[in-house]
């Protein structure tokens, strides 16, 4: 039985992964050497939540994969049940929606995602982001809605809850919210 145990034990020490050794050129970070490891990417963010330039280069980035290839793909013809707004970009509501889209899209053609990844997203993101973006009551609902008669206009958002227009009411205009911890 000892022996068994032994063997076992030896057997998952050949099959584990050998401890990385240090290099005595790891200091220099040389590929190959035991350098670094290569830094992770950041991690997505919503694009509503970037600001100032960084957000300025993903709505580019952004703008370049719907005009390039979503529109061209599955940008079906433009009518009343299915508006378009050739100034998308200014419309928070539909931007978060396309980042969100594009981001999965990123995330399911890459091979890790399997064989089915592309049809996940087809399934899963396509079909229910574009049904809702060009929505006859969508956010694009009041642009254009034929080729031939292009307009744009930002429709406005509801008024803020009853909870929120009681707090402003009762806070005197200017004033910081009391610091709770002093009471």
């Amino acid at each position: 039985m000892e022996q068994s145990a032994q063997q076992a034990r030896q057997l998952d020490h050949l099959a584990s992964a050998p401890a990385p050794e240090r290099s005595p050129f790891a200091a220099f970070g040389m590929p190959g050497f035991g350098g670094w490891p290569p830094a992770a990417p950041p991690e997505p963010r919503p694009i509503l939540e970037l600001a100032g330039e960084e957000r300025e280069d993903e709505l580019d980035a952004l703008s370049d994969w719907v005009d390039d290839f979503l529109l061209p793909v599955y940008g079906a013809e433009v009518t009343t049940a299915a508006p378009w707004c050739l100034q998308w970009q200014e419309h928070d509501d539909v931007v978060a929606w396309l980042h969100a889209l594009w981001l999965a899209y990123q995330q399911h053609k890459e091979p890790d995602a399997g064989l089915a990844g592309m049809f996940v997203w087809h399934r899963d993101f396509l079909t229910h982001a574009i049904a809702a973006i060009r929505a006859p009551g969508g956010p694009l609902s009041a642009c254009m809605t034929s080729p031939d008669r292009p307009a744009h206009r930002l429709l406005p958002g509801p008024p803020p809850s009853a909870r929120t227009e009681t707090a402003s009411a009762a806070q005197p205009a200017g004033s910081a919210e009391p610091d709770e911890s002093a009471s």
